[in-house]
């Protein structure tokens, strides 16, 4: 027979995955002596036995929870139903993982018309007692019976008017019976029943409820958010009632080991004389700190600091403590490792190991690398009430006020006069760059997470949301609309990237910070990881500052960003619309020293770290004017100035841009396919790498240029390219007497050469997998098609895990990854693999990375504290052995 009821004292805090944590907890703190009301736990085998068994509790189940309730009767000296000595008990969820306020409680339950008889002559407080069985009655009936909480609560503020009371507390027994008969109206109004008084009857239905509520859509929700496997079900904990709300010597408190915003090590929470639980958290009445405890009841007190003091200390973590005292005596409900802000969890981290409590290695998992994202960019004041306009996708964390602009130019026009403005579009695209650099933040109401302008934006340290299909944008009257709100060009906006909100006007920000403690948590992951972390930068600025956040070096730079800049895109139209190969040389030989001169700032910034160069990647046409929009003009000349050059020019583009105009650009003439048409592109841009290494050496400063070939898919192709390269650095070298050092290396993005990795290593001192591009081309997904169409449903309905842009899939593209590294070292067995896509800057990624044997990972500037401390957790885990502690 299997054993689906654990009462309190046969559990401990191993059996989580069976018990809850509350149930694993609250059979730990009955180990070890402390004062927790007597009860028991059904376990969450249990909870799937029930789905199991059409949503119904078995005939061993219920045998069982009868038997388990027969010795808490025992235990207590009290009886469920017994209305001389009624036992009351408290029915709550408790899953594996902490999910706050997703699941349902039932508190004060056996209160029937003959129990609170009983409770009133025990306690001498008929108020007490009628006011408990008025709580059980709208509990119950909205958790269990369906009726909604607000029947009950306008029936009360109704009845509480009509005797002239202002709060609860001036409520007398004969208020509160009428109350409850006014209540049991309710019940029989919306369910057509009577409310049930066989307290066993409310037992097994109030148990129905708790594994019912596993699968209500708040908690899927939470758990989709929070990566919880759906199939662990949730424990129910059974245990006796203690009462708060029995006189002034009674009351209940919520209070945390430590400050759980800042981290300061104080006792931290507030509570409330003569009150239950719920009135703490309900807002009906205001608490007082936990401090002033000690002035009302000294002794009780010094006893519970005495129990945080001892919790702290077994659990080896801050801890969240829900407490009741009746009638002078403590009790203890529950126990959990309490949630915390980001600079709290690294400051408890880094103190308690310095007060000896952890060692560095717990203290590193003790912070969720995600979490570091909050403490380097601004947010939004937490005391601010958000009202909520719109919400999209929170494509790059953040937050920003700006006013609204719908076009690039007018971006960098207004920004240029330090108006502080929010670029607004359908979607970006690289022609949109100089407004992105110019603007706050990004909006765009199509595109998903791995959109261009989510990459560029996170690239930039800016906030973006992307996919806020609520915004329909009119680009002609300058303006958008969400539901009946217009917002017009230049209006206010603020946005929380972090979250994907947009609301009105201008809110108060918390500018980042970083503290001492930060410091030497990265610190201390830099000593103990073994996977390196670079950034990718694209120009000085950012490998400044990918320096300033500990990169070991830049992992991509690609080079086609240095073509967007409003100056240079004229150079480049002329490149691409050149008829011969000598115009194309002379509109290259005008990018070469605009090229050489950001490689300059690159190499220094990055004071002798290693640099790799992607050479040219997207196609032409994307450096060209939108055909549609072309095409709108070209028709306006046409009827208005048929005989203007301008016309002329127009139409000359358009049929450039129709040239090149292709089915499937992610599949056609771009990357290496570039450079073997048109070797000059990728010629000039190793000239400019080498006279910058150059200018470099000249100064005495070491370099480490490593110069990527992209789009490889056989290895004829990177041998060709590899040819160009070194026949352009022996030119150089010629010219300038130096002798430079560099590699040549490739990025693995497509599956052949994932598959061919052996033979393509021949010709490759590196391999770096770009993963974006590899998870389009194994997936066959279309990036922003995928996320702004089909791929929210997949996610929704467990078709995918996850989102393969944002999380690695380990089981597809990952064995292409593991693959490219074992083949590629099969044929040289230092080759140095690393990965540059944005799964460079996600946790389970990265320690995928490191146990696959990488030696580096690549994400953007403001990642890379992230990343650095995902690779030391990745390899104490995998050192360790130890689980996943997200």
């Amino acid at each position: 027979m299997t054993k689906f009821v654990y009462l309190f004292n046969e559990g401990n805090t191993t059996m989580k995955e069976l018990l809850g944590g509350k149930g694993a907890n609250l059979a730990e703190m009955t180990n070890i002596g402390l004062p927790v009301p007597f009860g028991f736990t059904i376990s969450t085998e249990a909870c799937n036995s029930y789905y199991d068994n059409n949503k119904a509790i078995s005939s061993e189940l219920r045998e069982q929870i009868l038997r388990a309730l027969s010795e808490l009767e025992s235990k207590t000296g009290k009886k469920l139903g017994d209305p001389s000595n009624p036992l009351l008990v408290s029915v709550r969820s408790g899953a594996v993982f902490s999910m706050p306020g997703m699941m349902d409680t039932i508190l004060n339950l056996g209160m029937n018309a003959e129990t609170v008889v009983g409770m009133a002559k025990l306690t001498n407080n008929a108020r007490f007692a009628y006011d408990s069985y008025r709580r059980f009655i709208q509990m119950f009936s909205d958790v269990v019976l369906g009726v909604d909480t607000f029947y009950f609560e306008q029936y009360l503020e109704e009845t509480r008017e009509a005797k002239g009371y202002t709060h609860d507390p001036e409520m007398k027994a004969e208020d509160w019976m009428e109350v409850i008969e006014g209540y049991k109206k309710i019940v029989q109004k919306h369910t057509k029943q009577a409310f049930p008084e066989d307290p066993e009857e409310q037992l097994f239905l109030a148990v129905n409820a708790v594994f019912d509520s596993w699968n209500n859509q708040r908690a899927k929700v939470y758990r989709r958010l929070n990566r919880i496997p759906d199939h662990l079900g949730t424990a129910v904990n059974i245990q006796s009632m203690v009462f708060g709300n029995m006189g002034e010597d009674s009351g209940t408190g919520v209070a945390f080991t430590r400050n759980p915003s800042t981290g300061e090590h104080i006792l931290y929470g507030e509570y409330l004389i003569n009150a239950q639980g719920e009135d703490v958290v309900a807002g009906i009445r205001t608490p007082e700190p936990i401090q002033a405890l000690e002035k009302d009841m000294p002794a009780v007190f010094k006893q519970f600091t005495d129990t945080c003091k001892k919790l702290e200390s077994h659990y080896l973590d801050m801890q969240d403590i829900e407490f009741t005292v009746e009638r002078g005596k403590l009790y203890i409900l529950q126990t959990r490792n309490g949630k915390r802000t980001a600079q709290a969890a690294i400051r408890i981290a880094v103190e308690m190991e310095e007060e000896g409590i952890i060692d560095k290695q717990t203290a590193l998992l003790r912070v969720d690398p995600e979490q570091l994202d909050q403490l380097l960019h601004r947010r939004i004041d937490d005391t601010h009430v958000r009202k909520q306009l719109a919400k999209g996708l929170p494509a790059s964390p953040g937050a920003a006020t700006g006013e609204v602009v719908f076009d690039a130019d007018e971006a960098e026009q207004l920004a240029s006069e330090g108006v502080k403005v929010i670029l607004v579009r359908p979607e970006t695209t690289p022609d949109d760059i100089h407004g992105i650099v110019a603007s706050q933040a990004i909006v765009t109401s199509r595109g998903g997470m791995t959109s261009h302008a989510a990459v560029v934006a996170r690239g930039m340290g800016k906030a973006c949301i992307c996919g806020c299909d609520a915004l329909k944008i009119d680009l002609k009257e300058k303006q958008f609309k969400v539901g009946e709100v217009i917002v017009k060009h230049r209006e206010i906006i603020t946005i929380d990237g972090s979250t994907g909100e947009i609301m009105l006007g201008e809110i108060p920000m918390i500018e980042p910070e970083l503290s001492a403690e930060f410091k030497t948590l990265l610190q201390w992951a830099d000593e103990l990881r073994d996977l390196g972390v670079r950034a990718n930068a694209d120009n000085p600025e950012d490998a400044k500052k990918a320096m300033e956040f500990g990169a070991g070096g830049i992992g991509l730079c690609r080079t086609e960003h240095m073509f967007m800049d409003a100056k240079r895109v004229p150079f480049v139209q002329r490149m691409i619309l050149a008829e011969t190969l000598t115009e194309r040389e002379e509109a290259l030989s005008h990018l070469l020293p605009m090229q050489q001169e950001d490689f300059e700032g690159i190499f220094e910034a990055m004071e002798g770290h290693p640099v790799t160069i992607r050479l040219l990647d997207p196609p032409l046409h994307e450096f060209l004017p939108d055909k549609e929009e072309l095409l709108v003009d070209v028709t306006k000349l046409q009827i208005l100035h048929p005989d203007s050059t301008e016309l002329a020019e127009k139409e000359a583009l358009l049929k450039k841009v129709r040239q090149l105009d292709e089915f499937n650009p992610m599949l056609g003439h771009r990357g290496c396919r570039l450079g073997m048409i048109h070797p000059e592109i990728y010629g000039m841009q190793a000239k400019a790498i080498f006279y910058a290494v150059a200018a470099i050496m000249n100064k005495g400063l070491p370099v480490k240029p490593e110069i990527m070939i992209p789009l490889v898919g056989h290895v004829n192709e990177l041998r060709q390219m590899r040819q160009l390269v070194i026949d352009t650095a022996k030119e150089v070298e010629q010219e300038t007497g130096l002798t430079f050092t560099y590699t040549v290396g490739t990025m693995i993005e497509i599956p052949r050469a994932a598959i061919t990795a052996d033979e393509i290593a021949e010709e490759a001192d590196f391999f770096s997998f770009g993963t974006n591009d590899l998870t389009q081309t194994t997936f066959g997904y279309s990036r922003d098609d995928a996320e702004g169409k089909f791929l929210q449903t997949y996610i929704e309905e467990k078709v995918l895990p996850e989102n393969p842009f944002a999380v690695l899939d380990q089981g597809g593209v990952g064995k292409l990854v593991e693959m490219g590294v074992q083949l590629g070292r099969k044929t040289k067995p230092e080759l140095k693999t690393g990965i540059c896509g944005e799964h460079g800057g996600e946790k389970f990624s990265i320690e995928f990375c490191y146990k696959t044997g990488l030696d580096y990972v690549s994400c953007s500037p403001y990642r890379v504290p992230l990343a650095r401390l995902a690779a030391a957790q990745a390899t104490i885990r995998n050192k360790k052995s130890k689980e996943p502690v997200y």
